[in-house]
C-alpha cells in the first residue's frame, strides 16, 4: 500500500469515516492527519457546483459555468479531439470551482429511445461511446482533478431505477453495455467510477463482485475509486468488501458504525478497508495537487465560443429537398416556435448548468444576412393547445419565402428520474406545422430534443435540422448552418425508427415491477434494424452535407484498412468515414455489421486524402460464454466502409486465423437471435440464453413491504396509512401535472413514487436512519401504533446518541491537540 504510513496512524473509526461523505457533496476530512475533503461535482456537460443548500435534483441555483453541448449531442461530432478540449476546459471550470472529483462523462448505452436521461448518453454503440469518453476523461484529467465514468453498469431505465433487477446474458453485458467501460478505464486512464442504482442479475451493482472484482479490478486493471451514485447504497459492508469506497451522500455516522461492527465481528477484513482507505487517499491526494499552485480564472468568452464550436460540430442535417438550405443571403424568413426564444438547450435533473451566458435565436438573428419578417410563439412549450398562437404564426408564416420553425421537446418530458411516455413530439406542434404547411410549404424545421423522436410529419418540411440539446451556444450555431456559414457534418450516434414499436426492446421497455430482461441481447439500436432487415427513418451514422463526398480504392492490410475520399462538392466541409466488421457464421451469432472505427476528415472543394483506420484489440473479438473469455473466430470477415450502416460505399473482405475456441452455443435452442429477429424472443429461448431460469418478475403481494421496496408498491400495503398515502402522492402528481406545473409533478415521481424505502434513510443525510425505517415500515405494513412508537422511540435515541459522539469527538480532538502540543 501506497500510504501505510497514514493508514497506521488511523484509528477504525476514521478509517470507517472516510467511506462516506461528510455532507451533499464532500467526502470526509481528518485534520490531524492533513487529510482533507475532497468537492464531487455534477458536470456531464458544465459545472454544477451549487451556492446554496444542496441537493441531487437541481432545484437550487449552482454557479455560473459554460454549458456546453450534452454527451448525446457531442456524439454527432465523432469528433474525439474536440471530446479532449472539452474535457480540458470543463476540467479548467471545475479547478476554477474547486472541485476535486467531475461526476462525468456517463456512458449508458441507448437500450431505448425512451429512457429519460438519453441525453446524458453518447451513443447505442459502445465503440462509439467509448472513444468519445475516453477522450473526456483525458482532457478533464490533464487539469489535475479526476473524471468519474458513470453509472457502472447496465442503467438503461430511469423508472424504478433503484430496485430494478437488470435480467441479461454475459456475453450481452460484455459486448454491448461493459465495452464502453472498459474504453473509459483502459484508454481514458479514468480515476473515479460510479456504480449505478440498479442490480444486475439479482445483486445490487455496487455489491457484485463480478463486474467489480472479477471484470473491473482484475480484468481491466482499474485502481481508482468506486463511489456509490448518491443514495445507491444498499447494503455498506457489501459494497466495501466489492471494493466500492466511498458511498454518497453522508448518513451522519450511520453506516460508518455498519462497518465498525463488521470489522469487530469479521465480516469485513480490515485489511480490505485498508485496501479501501489507501485509493482514497491516492484520489485525495493527487487531486488537491492543483489546488497548491495558482489557480487561473477561465476565460468565459474562449469557453463559450468552444461550445459554440461543439455545436456547430454536432448539428446533424437531415433533410434539404430542393436544396432549400443553405438560406440565401436577403431571403425574407419568419421565425416561428417558442424554442426560438426560449432555447431548449440542456436536460433536466442532476446535471442542469448555470450558463455563463445564453443564446437565443431572436438575439443571434441580427448577425446573419436574413431579412426577418418577424416572430410568433406558434405553440405552448408544455403541450396545451392555442388556435390563437397557431393563427397568428400562420399571418407571419404568410408573408415569408421561408419559415424557421423551432419544435422538439419540453425539459420536462426529458428529465432524470423518469422515463418518456412515447416518442412523439406534442400534438400542438404537429398541429401547428400541419397548418403552417397550407400556407407556406417553404419550412426547414429546427429540433431540439436528448433523444430519438417519431416524424410522421416530415413530408411537410423541406429542411429538417437536428440541434439535439445544443447548449448555451447553440442557438448562434444553428443560425451559421443555416445560413451556410457551417457547412453541417454531424452524424447521428443512434438510430431513427419509423415508429415505437419497431423498437426491438419496446416490448421489454421498461421493468414495472421487479426486473427488466434484456431479451434482444446484442440485437440494439442499428445491430437490430440492419440484421432483421428492418426499415428505419435515419440509420445509426446519418448525415447530410452541403457537399459530396466520394469513397476509392480500398486497401485492406493485417492491422489496418485504407481508402482514398474526395470532396466532389462546391463546399469545404467533413465527413465521418465509418468502417463496420461483419462475419456470416453459424457457430456464433453476430449482427450483420458492428461499428469498429470511425475518422472525420475535413476537406476542400476538390481535395483528397488518403484515410486510414487501424484495428485494434476490440475489431474481431466476440466474448466466448464457454470459456469465459474473449475469442476471434476463424474465416473471413466483411470490411465496410460507409458513410452510415445503411450507406456503405466500399466493401472487401479480410482473413483471420482466430483462436480455437468451442462452439458456445446450440443454434436450434437460439433460432431468433442467429436469425437477428430478436425483437420478440419468447421465455424458452431467453433461459437458453442466459442459462438459467429467469427470475420473476412481478411483485408478491402477499408479502410485507420491506427496504428494497418502493412507495409506489404501498398501494397494495396492509397498512391502510400507507393505502391513504399512496392517493395522496398519485392525487398530488397528477394535480400538478394538471395546472401545467410538470417539472414539479416529475420531481415527485423520481424522488417520492419510485424511491425504495431504504432511499429515505440513504438520502436524507442522517435525519432519517435504518431503525427509523424499520418504524415506517411496521406503519406501511398494518402496525400503525407500534410503529410510530418505534420510530419516535428511535428517533430519540439517535439524536441522543449523535449528541454524545459529537461531545466525545470534541473532547478527543482537544485531546489530541494537548498532546501534539506537549
Amino acid at each position: 500500500m501506497k500510504y501505510k504510513h497514514i493508514i497506521d496512524k488511523m484509528t477504525l473509526e476514521e478509517k470507517a469515516s472516510l467511506t462516506s461523505g461528510k455532507d451533499f457533496w464532500q467526502s470526509m476530512d481528518i485534520e490531524r492527519l492533513g487529510i482533507n475533503s475532497m468537492f464531487l461535482s455534477d458536470g456531464p456537460h458544465g459545472i454544477r457546483k451549487q451556492a446554496k443548500a444542496a441537493d441531487h435534483l437541481g432545484f437550487n441555483p449552482s454557479l455560473p459555468a459554460t454549458c456546453f453541448p450534452t454527451a448525446a449531442t457531442v456524439a454527432n461530432s465523432w469528433n474525439e479531439k474536440l471530446c479532449m478540449k472539452i474535457g480540458e476546459f470543463l476540467g479548467e471550470e471545475a479547478v476554477a470551482q474547486k472541485v476535486n472529483v467531475l461526476l462525468g462523462p456517463g456512458i449508458n448505452m441507448k437500450r431505448n429511445p425512451l429512457c429519460g436521461r438519453n441525453f446524458e448518453y453518447f451513443s447505442e454503440d459502445p465503440y462509439l461511446a467509448g472513444k468519445l469518453a475516453a477522450s473526456y476523461i483525458k482532457g478533464i484529467q490533464s487539469k489535475g482533478i479526476a473524471a468519474c465514468v458513470k453509472h457502472f453498469c447496465v442503467n438503461n431505465q430511469e423508472e424504478r431505477r433503484m430496485a430494478i433487477d437488470t435480467i441479461v446474458d454475459e456475453r450481452t453485458l460484455r459486448e454491448i453495455y461493459l465495452t464502453a467501460f472498459e474504453i473509459a478505464v483502459k484508454e481514458g486512464g479514468v480515476k473515479t467510477v460510479m456504480s449505478s442504482y440498479n442490480m444486475l442479475n439479482g445483486t445490487y451493482t455496487n455489491e457484485n463482485m463480478h463486474i467489480m472484482q472479477d471484470i473491473l479490478r482484475k480484468e481491466w486493471g482499474f485502481k481508482g475509486v468506486v463511489v456509490t451514485d448518491w443514495g445507491g447504497s444498499n447494503e455498506r459492508v457489501a459494497g466495501l468488501i466489492a471494493g466500492n469506497e466511498l458511498e454518497m451522500p453522508t448518513t451522519a455516522g450511520e453506516t460508518n458504525a455498519e462497518v465498525l461492527n463488521a470489522i469487530k465481528s469479521g465480516k469485513l477484513k480490515e485489511e480490505i478497508l485498508n485496501e479501501c482507505i489507501d485509493r482514497m487517499l491516492e484520489l485525495i491526494f493527487t487531486t488537491e495537487e492543483v489546488y497548491k499552485k495558482s489557480v487561473k480564472e477561465y476565460d468565459v468568452k474562449e469557453h463559450h465560443s468552444l461550445a459554440q464550436y461543439a455545436a456547430e460540430e454536432s448539428i446533424v442535417l437531415l433533410k434539404n429537398e430542393e436544396n432549400i438550405l443553405p438560406i440565401s443571403c436577403g431571403t425574407r424568413v419568419a421565425v416561428i416556435g417558442d424554442f426560438a426564444k426560449n432555447p431548449r438547450y440542456q436536460g433536466a435533473g442532476s446535471s442542469i448548468v448555470n450558463p455563463t451566458k445564453l443564446d437565443n435565436t431572436l438575439n443571434c438573428l441580427k448577425n446573419t444576412n436574413f431579412i426577418t419578417v418577424g416572430y410568433a410563439q406558434g405553440f405552448e412549450r408544455y403541450g396545451k393547445k392555442s388556435d390563437k398562437l397557431i393563427k397568428e404564426a400562420c399571418k407571419l408564416a404568410a408573408q415569408a419565402e421561408v419559415v424557421l420553425l423551432y419544435i422538439g421537446l419540453d425539459e420536462a418530458t426529458e428529465a432524470e428520474g423518469l422515463d418518456r411516455q412515447d416518442m412523439k413530439i406534442p400534438q400542438n406542434q404537429i398541429d401547428l406545422l400541419e397548418a403552417i404547411y397550407k400556407v407556406n410549404t417553404n419550412i426547414i424545421a429546427v429540433i431540439s430534443c436528448g433523444s430519438a423522436v417519431e416524424m410522421p410529419w416530415i413530408s411537410k418540411v423541406k429542411g429538417l435540422v437536428h440541434a439535439y440539446l445544443s447548449g448555451q451556444a447553440g442557438a448562434m450555431a444553428v443560425l451559421r448552418v443555416l445560413c451556410g456559414e457551417v457547412n453541417p457534418s454531424g452524424k447521428l450516434a443512434e438510430s431513427y425508427p419509423l415508429q415505437y414499436k419497431d423498437v426491438p426492446s419496446s416490448s421489454n421497455f421498461p421493468g414495472k415491477e421487479k426486473t427488466v430482461e434484456y431479451r434482444e441481447a446484442l440485437y440494439i439500436g442499428y445491430r437490430y434494424y440492419d440484421t432483421a432487415d428492418v426499415e428505419v427513418l435515419f440509420p445509426f451514422g446519418y448525415g447530410l452535407s452541403y457537399t459530396n463526398f466520394e469513397y476509392s480504392d480500398l486497401k485492406i492490410e493485417n492491422d489496418k484498412i485504407s481508402f482514398f475520399l474526395k470532396n466532389t462538392g462546391k463546399f469545404s466541409g467533413a465527413e465521418v468515414a465509418q468502417l463496420y466488421i461483419g462475419k456470416s457464421s453459424d457457430i456464433v451469432f453476430r449482427p450483420k455489421k458492428e461499428l469498429k472505427g470511425f475518422k472525420k476528415v475535413f476537406l476542400k472543394p476538390g481535395e483528397i486524402k488518403r484515410v486510414t483506420i487501424n484495428f485494434d484489440d476490440k475489431t474481431f473479438r466476440y466474448y466466448n460464454v464457454l470459456t469465459d473469455s474473449w475469442e476471434e473466430e476463424p474465416g473471413e470477415y466483411n470490411i465496410l466502409v460507409g458513410s452510415s450502416s445503411k450507406d456503405i460505399k466500399l466493401f472487401g473482405v479480410t482473413s483471420r486465423k482466430g483462436t480455437s475456441a468451442p462452439a458456445p452455443y446450440d443454434k436450434n435452442s437460439l433460432s431468433s437471435y442467429f436469425s437477428g429477429k430478436a425483437a420478440n424472443v419468447d421465455t424458452m429461448e431467453f433461459e437458453a440464453l442466459l442459462g438459467r431460469k429467469v427470475p420473476k418478475s412481478k411483485w408478491d403481494k402477499s408479502k410485507p413491504l420491506g427496504y428494497n421496496d418502493t412507495v409506489a408498491q404501498c398501494q397494495y400495503a396492509k397498512g391502510l396509512a400507507a393505502r391513504f398515502a399512496f392517493h395522496i402522492i398519485e392525487f398530488v402528481y397528477w394535480f400538478l401535472k394538471k395546472i401545467g406545473k410538470r417539472s414539479t409533478a416529475n420531481v415527485i415521481m423520481m424522488s417520492i413514487y419510485h424511491m425504495p424505502f431504504r432511499g429515505i434513510a440513504r438520502m436524507t443525510g442522517g435525519v432519517f436512519n435504518m431503525p427509523m425505517l424499520d418504524g415506517l415500515l411496521m406503519v406501511v405494513n398494518g402496525q400503525f401504533f407500534k410503529g410510530l412508537r418505534h420510530l419516535l422511540r428511535e428517533r430519540r435515541k439517535m439524536l441522543k446518541e449523535r449528541s454524545k459522539s459529537v461531545k466525545s469527538f470534541k473532547a478527543s480532538k482537544t485531546k489530541v491537540q494537548a498532546t501534539q502540543e506537549g
